[in-house]
């Protein structure tokens, strides 16, 4: 097991951050993988947020409902109440049934003082019923009423979410995600957004990519490494944390 970090500024390098928890033997997204994923070690759990139609905010990855609920359509298009009667777990195991889609808050206040959290605000988080910076603004102001703003990372591959977050008051560390770590100038981007870290795609990264950004102040995690190969590459590369699908085989690996 990992000594927990509960701030940003204490962990051990690597890193070790569970993809939406301990998703290959718990349904992605709920409280049952995140807590999963807090026993087997995780340090920092990684989830995704957007807004319900009544504006309140909900830990789910897809913008539509099928493919991790026994819903149909537009998250958007529900309230929080409508979601939290659909059955989050079923889909992945039939003994996971009745597992709910869980508000933000819950998750936190799960993870609070067990390891960091990275908020993901998804890029589709924007819709024209919701005002352009909302789910900004009440991401930061439960982290800012939690005060655990030190233990928290507000990321995304959206520049203009991370641009809302930067300037608020006691807003968290942020992130900028990458797709194509090669793929226009990400130093740039995150030097001027101040970013704690930068969190490009495992698949295409290179050493001097990670070696320009540390020299800027600026800590690489990488997505999602799911192999013992992809472990190793990494770790070659001096990444400061490691983004993962496959909790167990990395928490081996980290300790080994």
């Amino acid at each position: 097991m990992f000594l927990k970090p509960v701030k940003l500024t204490t962990f051990k390098r690597p890193l070790i951050i569970a993809h939406r928890g301990y998703r290959t033997k718990y349904p992605e997204n709920t409280l049952a993988a995140f807590g999963a994923a807090l026993d087997i070690g995780a340090q920092m759990i990684e989830l995704d947020v957007m807004l319900t139609r009544d504006r309140k905010m909900v830990v789910i990855h897809d913008a539509t409902l099928e493919r991790t609920t026994d819903g149909h359509g537009q998250v958007n298009s529900y309230t929080l109440k409508e979601l939290k009667e659909l059955d989050a777990g079923s889909w992945f195991h039939p003994r996971f049934a009745g597992e709910r889609l869980p508000e933000l808050e819950e998750v936190l206040d799960l993870v609070r003082g067990r390891a960091l959290l990275n908020i993901e605000i998804k890029s589709n988080a924007y819709e024209a019923h919701h005002p352009p910076d909302a789910i900004e603004k009440q991401v930061v102001e439960l982290v800012r009423r939690k005060n655990v703003f030190t233990s928290v990372l507000i990321s995304s591959f959206e520049w203009k979410i991370l641009e809302n977050v930067a300037p608020m008051e006691d807003a968290p560390a942020i992130a900028v995600i990458s797709k194509y770590p090669a793929e226009g100038d990400n130093v740039k981007l995150c030097i001027r957004l101040k970013a704690f870290s930068w969190h490009p795609n495992c698949r295409e990264l290179q050493y001097d990519q990670v070696k320009i950004m540390r020299e800027e102040g600026i800590r690489v995690f990488p997505y999602n490494v799911d192999s013992p190969g992809e472990y190793q590459r990494m770790i070659q590369m001096d990444v400061d944390g490691i983004i993962t699908s496959d909790l167990p085989l990395l928490s081996d690996l980290a300790q080994a």
